[in-house]
């Protein structure tokens, strides 16, 4: 199925006399950090030196008593749990505090709960396995900041509580020791937008920087808090969440020391992935080393992951690794198996209204969240992919930007056993008698907000330039924006007028379409995933939406174009609509703008 029509809309254009203000910067560069927002000289420079935001960790609330608390734990040999949720984000954080932990002298073991059996965050069972292990305070990593009934029974088990999380909050809040959370009411930290690692690491940092490490514990010796801020790229990465201030601070930082490969996890993960020393970056954490590390929860059980990001000896690494692979590829397995059946429900489920609500005994949940997303990019509209059980059903949920799924999830609180998220992803558990009526509440609360329709995708343009102005010395300048991520895309670029010279299919089902261009002074290479139902269908002159990339092919880098978008040229938005969705080419007298 082709992607949905998309609106191109282009970010307003710098002034000359904003652009004659950055004499040391290409015009190209210096339109694309104003479109971001980025107009003034010390912001510009901070951004681009990768200096924003490192605020102090006390600055959270509750940092302070969860420091405390935790220094009698270590003090007084406590046994302490970090309880983890199953993704990279959970999975990163808890290797953060367990290795903090232990650093310090502390007897500390990690708890990450079985997807399919146990579910997303606390659980009374296990709490209460882990107190008869003799285990008397536990520290989350990445959940527990609605868990207010579980907080609640752990105490009643002799068990003392400490959230760190980075979810949402209800009204009401769990009654733990400490809530370290920057969303949680009345906190005045400065970036609310940390991923769960961040917050791991924010209270690591508190720790190491008010008690000592008593002993080795490193590769170079004692741990430094920089030590391990590979581990909390991977899991600010993989999150999705916005790539800018702190976050972006700490990715960059991050992704220096994922290089070093000091890990014997990381290194065996990454020659699994195929990704070569010193060629980690975010692109490479968001599609090759963040699925592999989430294969584990998915397809098996996320303490996998934790052995391998915790591994000490090369020969387990390896072993750990490879099985990551093997599960990885059976999840691609199912997930594309998985994702033509559901689109084939979606499609006679349109007519019910804006929000896709599919329910299956067979909807993994493992892989539920991944079929989603692939329906929310297919159809643009808010989807719930739902695996139905006999007495709970578990789903995922994955929506559009003009939709905040967990509000619309709050709002369903009394049909749910538990549930939280972001606005953009959620996941909850329901009684399954009570899906039909969730379904119709959901639907309903989409109806209200976004109409019978949802609105096209937009596609927000940050420049619009004659191919011929793009040279390597703009592609070196571009690349100080990295890492690039959600919040901070890679720049998209609008040329008009684009003779088509090739146009053939590409892949192993011809699904891609690979492209010559000419612009009347240089002919470019261009790719477009998942349009190849498009080749030999291209009028000669196209208008492109597209980002500029580096391709290396046989160790040669190359300059190519990743389109994302294109139109016959000459066309109005009105005409291209219906060219790609009504399947007509355009006819040979269209006016042309080349």
């Amino acid at each position: 199925m082709s992607q949905p029509w998309r609106r191109w809309q282009a970010c307003p254009q710098a002034p000359p006399s904003h652009v004659a203000r950055f004499p040391h910067l290409h015009p190209v560069t210096v339109q694309v950090l104003y479109s971001r927002g980025l107009t003034q000289p010390a912001e510009v420079a901070a951004f681009l030196d990768g200096t924003q935001g490192d605020s102090d960790p006390f600055a959270l609330a509750g940092v302070e008593a969860a420091v405390e608390r935790l220094r009698r734990a270590l003090q007084a040999g406590e046994r302490i749990a970090v309880y983890g949720d199953f993704d990279v984000d959970g999975v990163s954080a808890t290797a953060v505090l367990v290795l903090t932990l232990r650093a310090l002298g502390g007897s500390a073991q990690a708890y990450i709960p079985h997807r399919v059996e146990e579910g997303y965050g606390l659980n009374v069972q296990a709490l209460d396995r882990l107190a008869a292990q003799g285990v008397s305070l536990v520290v989350t990593a990445d959940c527990g900041a609605r868990s207010i009934a579980e907080v609640a029974h752990a105490r009643t088990q002799g068990l003392d509580i400490i959230i760190t999380d980075h979810h949402s909050t209800a009204p009401d809040l769990p009654p733990a020791i400490a809530l370290v959370d920057p969303k949680q009411p009345g906190d005045r930290y400065p970036f609310g937008e940390l991923a769960g690692v961040g917050i791991a690491y924010r209270l690591a940092q508190a720790l190491l920087r008010t008690l000592s490490t008593p002993r080795d514990c490193s590769p170079n010796g004692r741990l430094d808090e920089h030590d391990l801020l590979d581990l909390v790229a991977l899991g600010t990465v993989a999150d999705l969440v916005p790539l800018r201030e702190e976050n972006r601070t700490l990715v960059q930082q991050g992704i220096e020391q994922l290089n070093r490969l000091e890990r014997p996890g990381i290194e065996a993960l990454c020659r699994q992935a195929g990704i070569r020393p010193g060629r980690v970056d975010a692109t490479a954490i968001s599609y090759a080393l963040g699925p592999r590390l989430n294969a584990a929860g998915r397809m098996d059980h996320a303490g996998i992951a934790y052995e391998l990001l915790t591994a000490e000896f090369p020969v387990e690494a390896e072993r750990l690794a490879a099985r990551l692979e093997g599960l990885n590829r059976e999840r691609q397995r199912l997930t594309a198996e998985l994702i033509e059946r559901a689109r084939a429900v979606a499609e006679r489920e349109l007519e019910k209204g804006p929000l896709l609500f599919l329910v299956h005994p067979d909807y993994a949940v493992g892989v539920a969240g991944l079929v989603a997303g692939r329906l929310v990019e297919e159809f643009h509209r808010p989807v719930v992919v739902v695996e139905r059980g006999r007495t709970f059903s578990r789903g995922s949920a994955r929506s559009i930007v003009e939709f905040d799924i967990t509000g619309a999830l709050d709002a369903c609180a009394d049909l749910l056993v538990q549930h939280g998220g972001h606005a953009a992803a959620a996941g909850f558990t329901a009684r399954t008698e009570h899906l039909e009526a969730l379904a119709e509440r959901l639907r309903a609360l989409a109806s209200e907000q976004l109409g019978l329709q949802p609105p096209a995708p937009v596609l927000p343009v940050d420049a619009e330039v004659p191919l011929h102005t793009l040279t390597w010395d703009v592609q070196r300048e571009l690349a100080r924006l990295e890492p690039f991520g959600y919040a901070n895309p890679p720049p998209l670029f609008l040329s008009r007028g684009v003779r088509v010279r090739r146009q053939s299919p590409v892949g192993a089902e011809r699904q891609h379409l690979r492209l010559v261009l000419y612009d009347g002074r240089i002919t470019w290479d261009g790719i477009a995933f998942r349009r190849g139902e498009w080749a030999d269908r291209l009028p000669d002159c196209v208008d492109i939406v597209y980002h500029l990339e580096v391709n290396e092919w046989r160790d040669e880098p190359r300059l190519q174009l990743n389109i994302q978008d294109l139109r016959p040229s000459g066309f109005d938005e009105t005409l291209s609509r219906l060219w790609l969705t009504e399947d007509q080419p355009p006819s040979e007298d269209a006016p042309c703008a080349c």
